[in-house]
């Protein structure tokens, strides 16, 4: 079924897969920094708001510069700033659509709190502010799901992160860097390659009629929350992720009382980056 084109395109009308075929383009995205001049205050503390798709590049950050980044680092995924917010506080606040009410809240809150601010959208409201406040603004490409901009969102972050002085240099040319190699690992997950040698339609059929639940270690977890939120919102279907070594300590301890028939397919999302004691912990 899964290599029968004209069901995949009776399942898929709005070509979800072949935009991703195309998402290795993302990480040499033209992109701008738009009224990027600041007053250069010191940056104390960075705070990046935004929900669902366009909070995971916020949350792939936090990963890939954890040991480089020397100033407190905060996902806000929500109405409210914290109360710390201030004058030497950079907020970052990410909208696809420039419409998401919690995002929106959060960059007004910025601004009455004197915050130093940057704004990601493709358009609405988020970008009409940003031109009104005169505050520092990446305009994104309109067109896809915020799930499926991550990369480019990315991107957009590192820019602008950049442009008020944190030093994101070498991820920025570690992307451009990586898009041939996205390019050719892609393919082989693409719609038209066929079951026997595609990862992607042998993992589909695996989960046929179970629940999933993704779990990583500190640095893979953004890419298991990435992957449950696309099952959820692309495949309309509950699915759960965590990470260790939290889940060791609570979640770990659950799967015991379970019958040994569990209608659940379990995805670990393992790197040879992780600790070495993350990685003993998956393997167990």
């Amino acid at each position: 079924m899964l290599d029968d084109i004209n069901i995949l395109k009776q399942r898929d009308p709005s070509g979800t897969l072949l935009k991703a075929d195309e998402i290795y383009l993302q990480a040499n995205e033209p992109l701008e920094v738009q009224q990027s001049s600041h007053d250069e205050r010191e940056i104390r503390n960075i705070i990046i708001a935004g929900m669902g798709g366009s909070s995971l590049a916020a949350d792939a950050i936090k990963a890939l510069a954890s040991g480089e980044l020397e100033i407190p680092y905060e996902v806000v995924k929500g109405y409210d700033l914290p109360a710390y917010a201030g004058a030497h506080t950079l907020v970052i606040v990410s909208s696809h659509s420039g419409n998401t009410e919690e995002t929106l809240s959060c960059f007004h809150q910025a601004v009455k709190s004197g915050c130093q601010i940057g704004a990601i959208a493709s358009g609405g409201q988020l970008l009409d502010l940003a031109r009104e406040h005169d505050v520092a603004f990446v305009e994104v490409r309109a067109g896809l799901q915020p799930r499926m901009a991550m990369i480019m969102n990315l991107r957009a972050m590192l820019l602008m992160l950049q442009a008020f002085s944190v030093n994101t240099r070498a991820l920025l040319d570690e992307m451009t860097a990586a898009t041939d190699w996205l390019r050719t690992e892609s393919e082989s997950w693409s719609r038209d390659a066929s079951t026997d040698c595609n990862y992607a339609k042998q993992l589909a059929l695996l989960s046929v009629g179970k629940t999933p639940v993704f779990y990583g270690g500190p640095l893979t977890a953004p890419i298991a929350y990435k992957w449950k939120i696309s099952w959820n919102e692309n495949s309309k279907n509950l699915s759960f992720w965590n990470q260790y070594p939290e889940f060791n300590h609570n979640e770990f301890i659950g799967w015991s009382s379970h019958p040994v028939e569990k209608p659940f397919v379990v995805f670990d999302i393992v790197s040879d980056h992780e600790a070495v004691r993350v990685l003993e912990r998956m393997e167990l």
